[in-house]
């Protein structure tokens, strides 16, 4: 989908759920000033990132750099957000016996469209964990199928797997993908060299959360359904972070979580199952409404936040009006700009490829002989920049992600802490 039809999809998507606060109000002149600029030269443009920048409520007394678990708001969503919380608040339960469902319909779509893929084949959950276990969970596993994952996938979704091996007799097999990988096709064989005829799902991270390396998706995702294999992918890092649609991916299941780069409210996620696969799983609450189909059925979790799922129109408002591509060109920058000053400083580990086409904003960086966890303690109270340490899986260093809103002077000071402490 091009980013004209993209855009137009998104808005007119919108249209059935009205907000009291418009994400789009404060951040749209000023983007009309920049609008001559191409999103790979707005990247560098300083003055316009200091303007984002000053639509956020920033706490002064450290850098963060630790966005990827929770990318907080903006100002414009926070009170979108707020909003919604005296609104739900105000009706009570004659909007949660009414409206709710429809709404949340309405908001999903929308993510639908951001995703490329149909509404008919995304829920809206509470996160990637809870989107990735309800796969992991709903299959229905014999005693001996395999599940093929790697090391370095999130620890809730191993964990999930551990779970269904011991109850199940599921045969878990662990990979361990390198940090810098020579090319496309060694780790797609490395995929490929542990499936056998037993192995049903693989799981795989879209970008890798502790190293922020990216995946060839696609290309194991062909390799494995030429093998019968199907593949669940985690996307908490890369959906409103780095431009794609899930149909393109060739994934089978897919789960996002929106609180990180959407920035929309704690407690939002998505869901995504190839339609045809739906009818295939067990939902892990069973849905009253028995005559219910689709993949609705694998939505009912009981009572929960709505004035969350309602704020998420804020977020793709904000995304939308700042650009998915000025977004991913300012991240990538930022991340180059301070990984490339590092790289061949003696003694520094840089656990994240070079090569542009594989990263973004994530990237992670360890001192050879230095404990992560007494890096990341040292650059907090040194040099007042929040990190997090990241100490196995073959990955031994601090995880350091911008935001939009990162400047990099802020960088600067990572840069010659790195040197310093080298």
């Amino acid at each position: 989908m091009d980013k004209r039809t993209f855009l137009k999809q998104a808005a007119l998507a919108g249209v059935g759920v009205p907000l009291s606060h418009s994400a789009l109000a404060g951040l749209s002149g000023w983007i009309r000033r920049f609008e001559h600029l191409s999103s790979r030269d707005l990247a560098y443009a300083e003055d316009f990132w200091a303007g984002v920048r000053s639509g956020y409520n920033l706490n002064p007394a450290y850098i963060n750099l630790e966005n990827g678990y929770y990318n907080i708001m903006p100002t414009e969503i926070l009170e979108a957000f707020m909003s919604r919380v005296r609104e739900v608040n105000m009706e009570g339960a004659h909007y949660m016996r009414t409206v709710q469902f429809d709404n949340k319909k309405a908001v999903a779509a929308r993510l639908a469209v951001l995703g490329g893929c149909s509404p008919e084949e995304l829920v809206i959950t509470r996160n990637t964990t809870e989107s990735l276990d309800l796969i992991i969970g709903g299959i229905h596993w014999k005693e001996g199928d395999e599940a093929i994952m790697a090391e370095q996938d999130y620890g809730s979704m191993l964990e999930m797997f551990r779970q269904v091996g011991a109850r199940y007799g599921v045969v878990n097999k662990i990979l361990s993908i390198p940090n810098h990988p020579a090319s496309d096709e060694d780790l797609v064989a490395l995929y490929a060299g542990a499936i056998t005829s037993r192995t049903r799902l693989i799981m795989l991270s879209h970008m890798i959360n502790i190293t922020g390396q990216i995946l060839p998706i696609r290309k194991i995702c062909d390799m494995a359904h030429e093998r019968g294999v199907q593949v669940m992918v985690d996307g908490a890092h890369t959906y409103a972070h780095v431009q794609f649609t899930i149909p393109d991916l060739h994934c089978d299941y897919f789960g996002a979580s929106l609180h990180k780069w959407l920035s929309a409210p704690l407690g939002s996620g998505l869901l995504y199952v190839r339609r045809d696969h739906i009818p295939e799983l067990w939902p892990i609450f069973a849905e009253p409404d028995h005559s219910a189909t689709g993949i609705a059925v694998l939505n009912h979790t009981g009572t929960v936040p709505v004035h969350s799922d309602l704020a998420i129109n804020a977020a793709l408002d904000y995304y939308i009006n700042l650009g998915p591509a000025r977004k991913e060109e300012r991240l990538r920058y930022l991340q180059q700009y301070w990984t490339s000053q590092v790289r061949d400083i003696p003694h520094v580990s840089v656990n994240t490829p070079a090569d542009p086409s594989r990263t973004c904003g994530i990237a992670n960086v360890g001192i050879q002989g230095m404990a992560p966890a007494a890096l990341a303690d040292v650059l907090m109270k040194r040099y007042k920049i929040y990190t997090v340490a990241i100490d196995g899986a073959g990955v031994h260093g601090v995880r350091v992600t911008p935001n939009v809103y990162t400047l990099p002077s802020e960088l600067d000071v990572l840069v010659r802490a790195c040197k310093e402490l080298s």
